[in-house]
């Protein structure tokens, strides 16, 4: 038995999110559908993170088991062509029986993306939050930075996590406003907001729900210095803002003690 490891990514609105659910088509079940086709073999496939359902990807990890004879490279052409093309593997090759894409981890990348401006672009609708109303970035970064470092972010909690311990240690918050003027070589000039957050792990619904609250922030709804009495509080239900739509988020990268792939990201 071989173990493979995948970095793939995908765009996340037609489906119901990374893990397999009794109904809706799942990321990870179109993926174990088309090993199941190429190998001849019925395969678990393992992620580095169960992303959300319209939450997309730039570089998830996941992994699996095969007896296989196909070498890496031809098992990545077959998988690509029975998939759809909102779902592409970047990179396969074989990997230690012991790396496990979840808790072999270090750290994970999200961003998040805001469509500033009151007439946004119906391109980029589907991959932003719209925020029409002007963003404060100086009031946002100066709220972020209290979050930055190992706290119990479970003000910042979903409902429904699974998590038995709420702390975390976020390494880095940026907020900063996208170059405009050109997506893919095309003029559509947009106003973005990109939020970048790293951290060891994440809750269930934790970007989001921080994003939420710097918009409330950017608004002037709520001010910065809430932020360590936000912290404090531990309660999803108190003033800390709305949860940020998922078509705004991207994994962008899984971090690991050493180099996974042959070409990182």
């Amino acid at each position: 038995m071989k173990h493979y490891r995948m970095l793939i990514e995908y765009e996340g609105t037609r489906y119901v999110g990374w893990q397999i659910q009794k109904e809706g088509t799942s990321i990870q079940g179109l993926i174990q559908e088309a090993l199941a086709r190429v190998t001849g073999e019925a395969t678990t496939v393992t992620a580095a993170g169960r992303t959300d359902a319209g939450v997309h990807a730039l570089g998830q990890v996941v992994a699996f088991p095969s007896k296989t004879a196909l070498s890496a490279e031809v098992l990545l052409r077959a998988l690509n062509a029975n998939l759809p093309a909102d779902i592409r593997v970047l990179q396969l090759e074989e990997a230690p029986e012991d790396f496990h894409p979840r808790y072999t981890a270090c750290g994970k990348r999200y961003v998040y993306l805001i469509q500033n401006q009151t007439r946004p672009s119906v391109f980029t609708a589907r991959w932003t939050w719209t925020v029409p109303s002007p963003l404060d970035l100086k009031a946002m970064e100066a709220a972020f930075a209290a979050l930055v470092g190992r706290h119990d972010f479970s003000a910042f909690r979903g409902a429904g996590c699974g998590a038995k311990n709420p702390v975390r240690n976020v390494t880095r918050i940026q907020v900063e406003r996208a170059p405009s003027g050109e997506i893919l070589g095309l003029p559509l000039p947009t106003a973005l907001v990109r939020i970048t957050v790293e951290a060891d792990a994440f809750l269930r619904h934790m970007v989001r729900n921080l994003v939420g609250f710097g918009v409330e922030v950017g608004r002037g709804r709520l001010d910065p210095s809430a932020t360590p009495r936000i912290l404090e509080g531990r309660d999803r239900s108190g003033n800390s803002g709305p949860t940020a739509p998922a078509r705004g988020l991207f994994l962008v990268r899984v971090f690991y003690p050493d180099t996974v792939f042959s070409k990182p990201r």
